[in-house]
């Protein structure tokens, strides 16, 4: 298994389960499956609204003795409408209490988009609150506090672009050390993959497999499917193994994070095994070499809402 080493020498897996889409009743067992198989990272975020039932399975691994507290990675991310800096302690602490721990090992804000408190997603403008409202430095100051408190022990962002963290650090007291974005072979991502790098700033791949059971309101009919790419196909079959292993193993051999979803025994099992398996060169430069690009969340739900005050190039890169 590949790390992470923050600075005080905590140590993140870089393959990690995660638990977006997880229903409940299907997210406890996940959970406990993957301890047992020997993940030690759990992604998670308050909108995925499954937090109480990972923090179950959690609290059950601890008491049996399955692992200990300190030896699992727990991230959490901030919803959109707890930017507010008097928020931001709020919706840490009901995630905290939901996941039934005493601290997070890393907390993200989960978009650079602030909704009004009362609202979980917008329908029309008024929902909304702008960056005049509610600035992304005072977002960051909340979330600046949470670490100073030792709530949390590392902060970070998911879903920002180059121009929203270079508007963190201008004004920050502590940098965010981490960067969650769509990554797959279809949306490398590099030139911001290497502005994080260099501003050490760690990066963790979500929809690595390219997300084909997001919701329907999030699929168009002329999407790409990531899992059907011959030379995918190819690939695995040259190492003996599976389609989501190859596209696994091409994110860790990228030093990115990765945080496969899945609630199956088996494949929980399957994707844990894609550390062990050794992309070369050759693999490598066939994978970059295909032709597709396609972003499979795109933010829409947000920029196309009728009056919504923010754009495609408030969150991507080139919009």
């Amino acid at each position: 298994m590949k790390y992470i080493t923050f600075d005080n020498g905590d140590k993140l897996p870089m393959l990690g389960l995660g638990t977006w889409k997880s229903a409940p009743g299907e997210v406890f067992q996940a959970v406990l499956w993957a301890l047992e198989a020997g993940y030690r990272h759990i992604d998670c975020a308050a909108v995925y609204k499954n937090e109480k039932e990972v923090g179950d399975a959690l609290k059950k691994a601890f008491a049996d003795g399955l692992v200990k507290r300190e030896e699992v990675f727990v991230t959490s991310k901030l919803w959109n409408n707890a930017h507010e800096k008097d928020q931001v302690q709020v919706g840490f602490s009901q995630s905290l209490a939901d996941l039934q721990l005493e601290y997070l090992d890393l907390y993200l804000i989960h978009w650079p988009i602030a909704l009004k408190s009362h609202v979980m997603f917008p329908e029309k403008g008024e929902d909304f609150l702008d960056y005049t409202n509610a600035p992304l430095s005072e977002t960051w100051a909340g979330m600046e506090a949470l670490k100073s408190d030792g709530k949390v022990r590392h902060i970070g962002v998911s879903n920002f672009n180059r121009r929203k963290i270079e508007e963190i650090l201008a004004s920050c007291q502590i940098k965010p050390e981490m960067n969650q974005i769509e990554l797959h072979p279809y949306l490398p991502q590099q030139e911001l993959v290497d502005f994080c790098f260099s501003h050490q700033i760690n990066v963790t791949a979500y929809s690595p497999l390219g997300s084909a059971d997001r919701p329907s309101a999030r699929k168009q009919a002329d999407d790409p499917v990531l899992m059907e790419e011959k030379v995918l196909h190819n690939i695995a079959a040259k190492h003996g193994k599976t389609v989501a292993q190859v596209l696994i193993a091409w994110s860790l051999h990228r030093d990115v994070a990765v945080i496969p979803k899945s609630v199956n025994k088996d494949r929980i099992k399957q994707n844990l095994e894609s550390a062990d398996l050794i992309l070369d060169e050759t693999d490598m430069e066939t994978i970059s070499k295909l032709k597709t690009s396609h972003r499979f969340i795109d933010g829409t739900f947000f920029t196309e809402v009728p009056g919504s005050p923010y754009e495609q190039s408030d969150l991507w890169e080139n919009a």
